[in-house]
Parts: structure tokens; C-alpha cells; sequence
């Protein structure tokens, strides 16, 4: 199968590239810099430059881009790149596979349980749950949304709704590990919160999943099938060091630390894959001890 990805060299594209290799398919480099390589073709979204002429004969289309949420505290400017960076990438790509002469079957488009807000409780939260309220999820929405050109032309448009992806350098345990490796480490606020990790392993599986089985179409929630809370996902990943846990990291901290971002460190957000899981999907890492190793 011939894909193309753009956002292929972030965190999940790097992965999903390999993974996609691996497994015989021929992979589109959707890049903002000059090709330095065969399989790389130059776009630019800011200008509404889309090869269409590389993406000849391309069945699936995957895109992940965006500016990383956690790289800035969230100053309006920054909001604005955030919003910016996700909404334009998409409108400008989903328009453009409209005017193939043979479209593509499938547009499998990022967002990310920010969708359901940043903080729902205990609630059990599916591909069925609305939308919750705050700055990600009107982002989430808008960025599902940005798809619409690719739906209207009958193009099969899937969002994974990405959980907290946890992976070897990088990720959301990037920034915990120097702390924990120090035995410094500890739970976010009182530590109750949910959060719904997901192996970097599963995610790009995940992905080539929705890439690869006819009929996936809507939102899916590619976190593992069991959420934890913070505390006992700080008290795994200290016991996985081999470190102490010590006092936990008070709200008001992160609030200074990182500003409005850290709602989605305090907030809790129990998020569940029923959609991928109906489908078929099996996770190689369901729980947190085994998303964590993999990690490590």
C-alpha cells in the first residue's frame, strides 16, 4: 500500500513511518524543508502547496501535525500557533485530496482526548461521550472539523483521539524522568486524577490499524484500555527505576511552573478505546506497568 504521512518526523511520525516500512508499505514524506530524500515530497500548508502530483495512486493519507502542545506555557500567542498550525495543515490537506483524479481511501487525521476537556472525573469516556469545555477541547473540535472537505468527497476520515503517549525518548514521560531518575518524583495534586497513557508501540499499531482495515471511519480513542490514576502511575514508574516516590507535586506548583497547561496535568480524564476494540484491535500493552517497561 502506498501511504503518505505528514508530520512525519515528530514523535508518532517517526515511529509510524518505521512501523509502516516494516510492514512492506511504501511511505510518503510529506516535508516543509527540501527533499533530502526519494521518499520526501515538499508541502506548505502556510501557502496552500500540496504535491499532488507525489500523491498519485496513495490509499491512505495520515496527518500529524501540529505544534507540541507541552513545548510552551500557553500564552494567547502561543494558543493562537497551537490553533493555527493544526487547523490550516488540515483544511489546506483534506481540500487538496478532493482534487485527485483517484482519491485516496482513507485520511486518518490526529486530534487527541483533549476533545473531552480537561477534567470529566470519574466518568467513563468513549468515542460516544461529548465534548468537553476549555482551550483543547474547542481545539479538538475545530480540528476534527478541519477534515470536513475529505468527508464530503467521500473519503473514509478517521481521528485518533491520542491518550498520553509514552515512548522512548520522548513523549509524555520525557519531562517525568529526570526527576524520577533522581528520586524526586511524585503524584500531580492529590494524585486521584485519571490519566489514559498509551505505549508508543500501540499507537503506531493503532495507526496502521485504521491505515490498513477497510471501514474504519470517526473518531478512536487510541489510549490503553485501562486508565490509572497519576499516583499509581507515579508509583510504578518510580518502582520500574528503582526509586523512592517522594512528596507529591502540588497543584499550585504546576500552576506557577507551567501555567494554564497544567489543568491537563490536575485534571482527570478517564478515557477508554471501545471503538478500536469493537474493531478488532488488540493491545500488546494494556496496563500501565507494561507501557511503562516498554518505555524504558
Amino acid at each position: 500500500m502506498r501511504v503518505a504521512v505528514a508530520g512525519s518526523s515528530g514523535f508518532v511520525g517517526s515511529a509510524l513511518v518505521a512501523g509502516l516500512e516494516s510492514a512492506g508499505h511504501e511511505v510518503v514524506r510529506l516535508v516543509r524543508h527540501a527533499p533530502a530524500a526519494a521518499n520526501e515530497a515538499r508541502w506548505d500548508p502556510e501557502q496552500g502547496v500540496v504535491p499532488l502530483a507525489r500523491l498519485t495512486d496513495v490509499e491512505a493519507v495520515v496527518h500529524l501535525g501540529g505544534v507540541n502542545v507541552g513545548s510552551h506555557r500557553w500564552t494567547r500567542r502561543f494558543k493562537r500557533q497551537l490553533h493555527h498550525s493544526r487547523i490550516r495543515s488540515t483544511t489546506v490537506l483534506a481540500s487538496a485530496l478532493t482534487g485527485l483524479s483517484v482519491r485516496p481511501r482513507v485520511f486518518v487525521c490526529a486530534s487527541a482526548m483533549g476533545y473531552y476537556g480537561p477534567d470529566r472525573g470519574r466518568e467513563l469516556l468513549d468515542e460516544e461521550s461529548g465534548p468537553g469545555d476549555g482551550f483543547l477541547a474547542g481545539l479538538c473540535q475545530d480540528w476534527e472539523h478541519a477534515a470536513q472537505p475529505a468527508r464530503a468527497a467521500d473519503i473514509a476520515v478517521c481521528h485518533p483521539r491520542f491518550g498520553l503517549v509514552i515512548g522512548p525518548g520522548g513523549g509524555a514521560l520525557k519531562p517525568l524522568l529526570p526527576l524520577f531518575r533522581l528520586g524526586l518524583g511524585g503524584h500531580f495534586g492529590n494524585g486521584e486524577q485519571f490519566w489514559s497513557p498509551v505505549s508508543l508501540h500501540d499507537t503506531v499499531r493503532a495507526l496502521r490499524f485504521l491505515v490498513e482495515q477497510h471501514g474504519c471511519v470517526g473518531p478512536y480513542n487510541v489510549t490503553a484500555p485501562e486508565p490509572v490514576s497519576n499516583g499509581e502511575f507515579s508509583r510504578v514508574l518510580a518502582a520500574e527505576l528503582h526509586r523512592p516516590r517522594l512528596l507529591p507535586v502540588p497543584g499550585f506548583a504546576l500552576q506557577i511552573a507551567i501555567g494554564q497547561a497544567s489543568s491537563e496535568l490536575l485534571g482527570s480524564l478517564r478515557v477508554v478505546p471501545t471503538r478500536l476494540s469493537e474493531a478488532g484491535f488488540e493491545f500488546e500493552h494494556p496496563e500501565v506497568r507494561a507501557i511503562i517497561r516498554s518505555a524504558l
